[in-house]
C-alpha cells in the first residue's frame, strides 16, 4: 500500500512539473509596445481631412492574422500635422516578433479638401475595405516601444479628378512609414516669412521629407530621416524670391541638426 501512495504521488508531482513548463513556455514570448504617430508632407491646400476608421497590423505576408491596433473613426486635418506636430493614431501591447505588414483604413465617404475657402469631396476610387497597406518589417521586443511614424504626403495623396465644374478629387494615399529609433531631425529658421517658404531634406532625386515654415517665426523641423547627409532645399511660394539650397547637411540617430545661420530669401530680381 506505502508503495502504491508512494507512486500517486510521485505521478502527481510529475504532472505538476509538466503543466508548469507548459505554463512559462506560452509565457516566454513576452509583449512589446507599438505606438503610431501621423505626420504629414505639406501642401497649399487650406486643408486635408482623412477620416481614420482603424488600423492594423499583421505578422504574416497574406490576408490572414491581421491585428487592430486602434479604432480612431476620427478625422483628421493632415495640414496641422507638420513641423515635428503629430497625431497618435494608437498605442497597443504586441506579442514580440517580427511584423511584416500595417495598413490604415480610411473611410470611403468622409474625407474633404479645402481651397481657397471651398470644401469638395475627397473620394477613394479603391482600398477602403483592404486599406491602405504598408510594408514594414516592424520588430517588436520585450518590454521596448516601437514608435512607427507615417508621414502623410498629401501632395501626392490628393489628385483632382478632371477640369469641368464643379472641381473633384481623389485620394490615393501616399505614405512612408519609419521606425522613428533609428531617425533624426533637421532644424532651422527662413526669413521672410512673406515668403511662405516649402523646405524640403534631399537625397539624390528623392525629398524625403517635406514642410513650410511657421508663417509667424519662419521656424521648420524636418522629422523623420534616417541617418546620412542631406541637401535642404527651400523654395518660395509667395513673392519674388529665388530658391535657396544648403548642402551637406548631417543628420544622426536621435538627434535634431540645427542649421547654424538663418536661411534669407532674397528678391529673385537682386
Amino acid at each position: 500500500m506505502e508503495k502504491l501512495i508512494r507512486n500517486i504521488i510521485s505521478f502527481a508531482a510529475l504532472l505538476l512539473i509538466v503543466f508548469t513548463v507548459g505554463c512559462s513556455t506560452n509565457s516566454d514570448s513576452g509583449t512589446g509596445t507599438l505606438e503610431v504617430k501621423l505626420h504629414d508632407a505639406p501642401v497649399a491646400f487650406d486643408e486635408v481631412n482623412i477620416f481614420v476608421e482603424r488600423i492594423e497590423i499583421n505578422k504574416e505576408d497574406s490576408e490572414e492574422g491581421w491585428i487592430v491596433v486602434s479604432e480612431p473613426n476620427q478625422s483628421y486635418n493632415i495640414l496641422e500635422l507638420v513641423n515635428g506636430e503629430f497625431e497618435v493614431l494608437g498605442i497597443t501591447d504586441l506579442e514580440t516578433g517580427f511584423y511584416q505588414q500595417f495598413r490604415l483604413i480610411v473611410s470611403r465617404d468622409n474625407n474633404s479638401v479645402v481651397i481657397d475657402g471651398e470644401t469638395h469631396d475627397l473620394f477613394i476610387p479603391s482600398g477602403a475595405q483592404t486599406g491602405v497597406k504598408l510594408n514594414i518589417n516592424a520588430e517588436i521586443e520585450e518590454d521596448i516601444r516601437y514608435v512607427l511614424l507615417l508621414d502623410f504626403d498629401a501632395k501626392r495623396s490628393v489628385v483632382e479628378a478632371g477640369q469641368a465644374a464643379p472641381l473633384s478629387f481623389l485620394l490615393k494615399p501616399v505614405i512612408r512609414a519609419t521606425n522613428e529609433a533609428i531617425t533624426g531631425n533637421i532644424s532651422g529658421t527662413v526669413t521672410p516669412v512673406d515668403a511662405q517658404p516649402a523646405v524640403y531634406a534631399i537625397v539624390g532625386n528623392d525629398t524625403l521629407s517635406t514642410t513650410f515654415a511657421d508663417e509667424v517665426t519662419g521656424e521648420f523641423k524636418l522629422i523623420g530621416l534616417e541617418e546620412g547627409t542631406y541637401t535642404v532645399s527651400v523654395e518660395p511660394q509667395e513673392g519674388d524670391y529665388a530658391e535657396e539650397t544648403i548642402d551637406g547637411v548631417e543628420v544622426l540617430v536621435g538627434e535634431t541638426t540645427e542649421l547654424d545661420a538663418t536661411i534669407e530669401l532674397t528678391s529673385g530680381t537682386e
